[in-house]
């Protein structure tokens, strides 16, 4: 029972590792909280900060670099930039969070599953996922992508989603291996507990605050799977307008001296992404400081 205690202890010691004061230490983890929600907020709130129709090509001032009217220029079919770094934003951010959503929903329960069930049940699991994390993810994105045909936002978060969960998939088993030999595991099992049950009230406690960290990075690099789609002209058409598709205007900017066109839209993209590596790796530190502690 002792054991059992120091364990249900020990979880909520662990789940505790997220107060907001921990972070407030890191002065660079604060800083990069501040300019993420500033993004986030003019992003998802754009329409009241959009000076312009993000989605209307004004021909007349095709290539304008930025001025009083453009404050960041326009694109080469005439259309403002600062509003479609706005608009964009919510396109490429959901795409980000959803798929991240998705492919941790699928880790925790491949990984739970495969660390409870009996070893050549988890030998043929975890060997299937090697396999699946041997391939570059980028062809299992496009290989997914073609047998869905359409490119549209939910196909991309979708497959960005199925193709992302395997090293978080990899962390939840190794944690759930080392918890199901614990009494209060057995105990529950023996009083019939389900999976789903035992899952929610006694594994997922215990090893959310280890994969937090990768959960995060998961984020950033959905952000960066879209806009390298996009980029190479494989992913959202030009008509949804996201920082990836805004990135795959690179050529004609060139072509046209234009550097506003990828320099602006490239440094939002970049700022975000290093603001969330910055959580991420506060993360990081402060669950490793924490279980050091205990």
């Amino acid at each position: 029972m002792r054991k059992a205690e120091k364990n249900n202890s020990s979880s909520e010691n662990r789940i505790r590792i997220f107060k907001m004061n921990d972070f407030g230490k890191n002065k660079s983890s604060v800083i990069a909280g501040s300019i993420l929600a500033v993004i986030i907020f003019a992003c998802v709130f754009c329409r009241f900060f959009m000076t312009k129709d993000p989605t209307y090509m004004d021909l007349k001032n095709c290539n304008i670099s930025p001025n009083k009217e453009f404050f960041f220029g326009t694109d080469t079919m005439g259309r403002d930039i600062f509003s479609m770094i706005l608009y964009g934003g919510r396109i490429s951010l959901f795409i980000g969070l959803i798929s991240t959503v998705l492919s941790t929903t699928i880790a925790v329960i491949y990984g739970s599953f495969s660390g409870i069930a009996p070893e050549w049940i988890d030998e043929l699991m975890m060997r299937f996922t090697e396999i699946l994390l041997s391939i570059p993810s980028i062809l299992l994105i496009i290989f997914l992508q073609a047998l869905a045909g359409k490119n549209s936002v939910v196909t991309i978060t979708v497959v960005i989603g199925l193709t992302s969960w395997m090293n978080i998939a990899k962390i939840v088993r190794t944690e759930v291996r080392q918890l199901r030999e614990s009494e209060y595991l057995i105990a529950a099992k023996c009083m019939g507990g389900s999976f789903w049950h035992i899952l929610r009230v006694h594994l997922l406690p215990n090893f959310v605050s280890s994969i937090m960290f990768m959960v995060v990075m998961n984020i950033r690099s959905a952000i960066i799977a879209e806009s390298t789609l996009s980029f190479l002209g494989i992913g959202l058409p030009m008509e949804i307008i996201s920082w990836g598709s805004m990135l795959s205007l690179s050529e004609k900017a060139l072509m046209t001296n234009s550097w506003w066109i990828i320099l602006i839209p490239g440094s939002v993209l970049v700022i975000t992404l290093l603001c969330i590596t910055e959580l991420g790796e506060a993360l990081r530190k402060n669950v490793n400081q924490k279980e050091g502690n205990l």
